[in-house]
């Protein structure tokens, strides 16, 4: 008698479960009432291309600050820049870095600016988190407030720590950009770029709407440099809008988070005046040269210049458009730098395209450097 063996069949491998894809919608275009870390939980995992952080500077400063003339200095004595201790501000600071890491896309970038009384502290934490410092960068003010008791040197620089989710992350430079930015010289990472004054200053009831606006060109040359068109930018700290004017005039999306009622009205206010750069200015020089004081793309970052602008020879025979990345592009496609473009259209072996490329101002036709001389005098100290 044949006995059958039974033979049970192999246990089936396991396989885990993957976690539901998180479908929240993005806020784009909206500024997010209330503390930004609460803000920033309800936002989707790995669904921002770059943030942007200008963070409390935790300044404690112990009174008013006077000028030598007796006259009150604008300072930073907000509520929201006021921390116990910096055993409460460390807390505050790893919160928000943790929630920021969580909503980056791995190949995403994390920027934030700060003085010395906080910027330690912050790039300390946010590598102890697992991001991986890229850069930083000296941003240099052209014309920065003297210290007025004279027991210090005067603070003319803030700095911005530029990193990647992880050190193998695939994060966006846009090199090329940012070399015809600065007149074909590689970008360095000290940025000379006037404090934000002038038409720029925001103002209510003749006092500054906000202590520490920064200007549009130091984010202009940010998401320049590490964002595409359409990406999303998340600012957390959005204050009067500085993040979201520039990402609209750049043709990315935006997010704020901002806890100030007065801030967010301002900003509102701001960005829907802002106007979008077209098309072609928008594209950005993808292919390729001492730089000169002020380089033409600090020009067009500061709006002397600015995107879409009509450039020709003197005579008018030569017609370019300018780019947001400050290169220039002919009607039939040329593209290259004011000296490149300018030498390739005539065929010859250089070209000074401060003297050969000429702009309409205030009725009359002028070289670009009138323009440039005119930045430099406006900026002198």
């Amino acid at each position: 008698m044949v006995q059958l063996l039974h033979r049970e069949a192999p246990p089936r491998a396991r396989t885990r479960a993957k976690p539901p894809a998180d479908l929240r919608p993005l806020p784009l275009g909206r500024i997010l009432p209330g503390d930004c870390i609460a803000a920033m939980r309800e936002l989707p995992s790995a669904s921002v291309d770059m943030v942007f952080a200008d963070p409390p500077y935790n300044l404690q400063l112990g009174g008013d600050l006077t000028r030598p003339d007796g006259s009150h200095v604008d300072a930073v004595t907000d509520d929201w820049d006021k921390f116990d201790s910096f055993a409460a501000y460390d807390a505050f600071t790893r919160a928000w870095l943790t929630e920021a890491r969580r909503v980056l896309k791995p190949d995403g970038s994390l920027w934030v600016i700060g003085s010395y009384h906080n910027i330690f502290r912050v790039g300390t934490i946010l590598q102890d988190l697992g991001f991986w410092i890229l850069n930083d960068i000296v941003w240099r003010k052209a014309n920065p407030m003297p210290n007025f008791k004279g027991t210090r040197f005067t603070n003319a620089h803030e700095t911005l720590i530029w990193a990647s989710s992880s050190e193998k992350a695939r994060y966006t430079f846009n090199y090329r950009a940012m070399k015809t930015l600065n007149d074909e010289l590689q970008m360095r990472s000290d940025w000379v770029i006037p404090i934000c004054s002038g038409p720029e200053r925001l103002r209510r009831n003749g006092t500054k709407a906000h202590p520490t606006q920064k200007p549009e060109a130091l984010l202009y040359r940010v998401m320049l440099a590490t964002t595409h068109k359409g990406d999303v930018v998340l600012d957390p700290f959005f204050g009067t809008g500085t993040t979201g004017a520039v990402a609209k005039r750049l043709g990315r999306q935006w997010i704020g988070c901002e806890r100030e009622a007065a801030y967010r009205e301002v900003a509102l206010e701001r960005i829907e005046l802002a106007l979008p750069l077209d098309e072609s200015a928008l594209t950005t020089m993808q292919s390729p040269r001492a730089a000169p004081k002020v380089a033409f793309g600090l020009l067009v970052e500061t709006g002397w210049i600015a995107p879409g602008t009509v450039l020709s020879d003197k005579k008018r025979r030569i017609v370019a458009h300018v780019r947001a990345d400050g290169s220039l592009m002919t009607e039939t496609g040329t593209v290259g730098s004011i000296h490149g473009l300018g030498a390739a259209l005539q065929g010859a072996p250089s070209c000074n395209g401060w003297s050969f490329w000429h702009i309409e101002h205030q009725g009359e036709v002028k070289p670009i450097d009138a323009i440039r001389q005119l930045y430099l005098l406006a900026t002198e100290d």
